[in-house]
């Protein structure tokens, strides 16, 4: 009998139900909502990336139904042979005013936007000087790009700057963080980073995703945020987050991105987005430009379920945005806090080793703009009673 070439798999899950991370997938019926139905159950969402509710907005709606009423529902080619349409022309047209750059390139994704663009403008020749918790699309593309690697420890500029020293003045580098780092909700070291940036003539790229419709104003990000414009020469943002659709961008100046039209792989091997997405996120544009107060809404709900949450006593970490991990350290406790939250009604994912490091496990939070301070307080008491529970406050 033939010996099941896949049995190592099934190993290695059983490995991860032995350490407490395996997972199962919530399922989700209905709409992606502050209050939402996961595995049968309604609970209050603190697991998505919905920062500011655009999924379900009527303009959102009303633009993706007209477009696929007028242009259908697939682009039927990737943009370099026949899939560029003039919904997706317009859409980086309006990205790029709202970036303040000359131009944008949309990919299928935000990890395609990272992974693709870092593989497709440097070579083994070159070297990348990276901050230690960007994001796993980053990580990626610097080993697709086959250039060198240097790490340094999070937003440690002092220890970039002795990794830039030691390098040679004429190699090309890039230098490169997230404008908000995914697990912790901290801000970028961007204003010191951009410094070294023009010191040492180093490409200096920023990782918008979790910064996008949330930071600078009408949620141009964390370029705006810092008054940083001009001194970034790639900014990668995501349309799936604060957007509330799907797709990356990366804006910047018209030679970087006519060059991606080129050479970045995703972009070149990969059928662009349906009509009704790129509708989509045009709509989701006009939005933040005519209701900023939904941006107003989501800090004022932050700052409420963040400093409810550290008056409870649990362990936020440096966050600075509506990403609000509770840290436990131990995987095995975020994971009993996370199932224990769900029972109480109260959907907060928990996150470990290889997502955080193995001493920083945590149940990771996110509020909405579209989050009732009922909600808010529902959460907050469940943490109080679960964290009472297993010893974590």
């Amino acid at each position: 009998m033939r010996q099941d070439p896949l049995q190592y798999l099934a190993d290695e899950l059983q490995t991860l139900r032995e350490q407490h991370l395996y997972r199962k997938l919530r399922i989700l019926s209905g709409e992606q909502k502050p209050r939402a139905i996961f595995d049968n159950r309604s609970v209050v969402n603190l697991s998505s990336n919905n920062y500011l509710g655009l999924n379900t907005h009527p303009k959102l709606r009303e633009y993706a139904s007209r477009a696929i009423e007028e242009i259908g529902v697939g682009s039927g080619a990737v943009r370099s042979i026949a899939g560029t349409m003039a919904i997706h022309m317009e859409l980086e047209r309006r990205l790029a005013d709202f970036k303040k750059t000359e131009a944008v390139v949309v990919f299928q994704s935000g990890f395609a936007a990272n992974a693709g663009t870092v593989a497709a403008i440097l070579t083994r020749d070159d070297v990348i000087v990276s901050d230690e918790l960007n994001h796993a699309s980053i990580i990626d593309g610097c080993r697709l790009s086959r250039a060198g690697i240097k790490i340094f420890p999070h937003k440690d500029v002092g220890a970039a700057r002795k990794i830039l020293q030691e390098l040679p003045p004429l190699q090309r580098k890039l230098l490169i963080t997230d404008g908000v780092f995914s697990m912790d909700g901290d801000l970028g070291a961007l204003p010191e980073l951009c410094e070294l940036a023009e010191e040492f003539g180093c490409i200096m790229m920023v990782d918008d995703a979790h910064a996008s419709g949330v930071f600078g104003a009408n949620g141009r990000g964390s370029i705006d945020h810092f008054g940083m414009h001009g001194r970034v020469d790639v900014q990668v943002g995501t349309l799936s987050k604060a957007m509330g659709a799907l797709g990356g961008y990366v804006a910047g100046r018209r030679s970087l991105i006519e060059f991606l039209y080129h050479r970045a792989r995703p972009f070149l091997f990969s059928t662009s987005h349906p009509p009704s997405v790129a509708a989509t996120c045009i709509a989701a544009l006009e939005v933040l430009h005519e209701e900023p107060q939904l941006i107003d809404r989501l800090w004022d709900n932050t700052r409420f379920f963040k400093s409810g949450l550290q008056s409870l006593g649990f362990n936020t970490g440096l966050s600075a945005s509506p990403i609000t991990p509770v840290i436990t350290g131990d995987t095995s406790l975020a994971m009993r806090l996370s199932d224990r939250l769900f029972e109480e009604g109260v959907f907060a994912q928990g996150l470990g080793y290889p997502t955080v490091a193995r001493d920083k496990a945590r149940v990771r939070t996110i509020v909405s703009a579209t989050h009732s301070k009922e909600d808010l307080q529902y959460a907050l008491d469940a943490f109080a009673k679960v964290g009472r529970e297993l010893g974590i406050r």
